[in-house]
């Protein structure tokens, strides 16, 4: 089958790119080799894959990238909270007018076959609490004085006690806390709208956790903190952990996400929905940073800084249980092995001056 790849150059789309072709699937890759992830090409572009360079928000080049596709994986999109506000129109442009253009692209072919789209745990915005006293609760935004002041733990809002973080299944509410995350909820929106107006069209969304692996983007601030801490490490600087450096994640290897998605194009029945693509071992952000630098030698030991970003969660990990029932996803990769080889793995580069 003749799969597209949106985003086929990028950190995840690539490892995608190459399990589907190593699978026997015809790949076709779309990707605009945006500056702010991109140095030129990568070295990494799988040669038995038909490589398009063009932006997926012009009509023209969506229609020619659907043409006799079977199966789209959608996984472009710019990431990451980005420099400020002002990225606020790029990501917009990017993630929901490109997937706009591609649906409208697909419609007018009468596409009929499965999408996968590459959605995220930032949907979820806060993971899930439990208060001793009145249960599963929703903590609001946390306050600035109370970030100032060191207190990072968000409380219970009726009782002010401090709240029992706990696995995010699907069915939690969602609450995007900045930009990239409401763009990410909107394209989860935009293909389920999608799969309601066109027959025979099943979507998948996988939300991905905190990714990591070979080929994630540095210098540049659209990369993920595992890809800040190994700079700061290369130039030997200790990493600078926000907070207090106990904020609770699950760190993913991207062979397992790229696995993910293979698994979710090719599974015998429709598996309509979102799923938590994650490891299931959640662990401190201070943890990550430890076990990075413990790979490096001589590297220093990790600074915890108490600085936050407003745009930051506190806690949030998942309950994979969804996607091993129904795709038969589990994760094989554990943080110090995925991190003992991401220590000295390639990464991408950004242009010159495209951060």
């Amino acid at each position: 089958m003749r799969i597209l790849v949106t985003g086929g150059a990028g950190f995840v789309g690539s490892h995608i790119a190459d399990q589907l072709l190593e699978a026997g699937h015809e790949v076709r890759i779309v990707d605009a080799l945006l500056p702010t992830a991109h140095d030129g090409g990568p070295p990494w572009l799988p040669a038995g894959a038909e490589v398009v360079t063009a932006d997926l928000r012009d009509p023209e080049v969506a229609a020619a990238a659907v043409a006799g596709v079977g199966a789209v994986c959608h996984q472009a999109s710019m990431v990451g909270l980005g420099a400020d506000i002002m990225d606020i129109a790029d990501y917009v442009a990017h993630n929901d007018l490109a997937t706009a253009v591609l649906l409208r692209a697909l419609a007018r072919r009468s596409f009929a076959g499965r999408i996968v789209l590459a959605s995220s745990m930032v949907v979820y915005g806060e993971g899930r609490y439990a208060c001793p006293e009145h249960g599963l609760v929703a903590p609001g935004p946390r306050a600035t004085a109370d970030l100032d002041a060191g207190r990072f733990e968000p409380p219970c809002h009726r009782c002010g006690r401090p709240l029992v973080p706990q696995a995010v299944p699907e069915d939690a509410p969602a609450d995007p806390r900045n930009v990239y995350a409401a763009t990410k909820l909107h394209q989860e929106h935009l293909l389920a709208a999608f799969a309601r107006e066109q027959d025979g069209v099943d979507v998948t969304a996988l939300r991905y956790h905190n990714v990591y692996g070979p080929r994630m983007p540095r210098d540049t601030p659209y990369a993920g903190v595992a890809s800040i801490f190994r700079s700061a490490l290369e130039r030997g600087e200790a990493p600078s952990v926000f907070e207090d450096g106990a904020q609770i994640r699950d760190f993913v290897h991207v062979g397992d996400v790229a696995r993910a998605n293979v698994l979710a194009l090719g599974c015998e029945e429709p598996a309509p929905g979102a799923y938590n693509i994650a490891s299931g071992v959640p662990r401190t952000v201070g943890d990550m940073a430890r076990a990075l630098a413990a790979a490096l030698p001589g590297a220093p030991e990790p600074v915890v800084t108490g600085a936050y970003r407003r745009g930051d969660v506190r806690h949030v990990f998942a309950s994979p249980q969804r996607a091993a029932e129904v795709l038969g996803f589990r994760a094989r990769v554990g943080l110090e092995e995925g991190m003992a080889e991401f220590a000295h793995a390639p990464l991408r580069l950004p242009a010159v001056g495209g951060g």
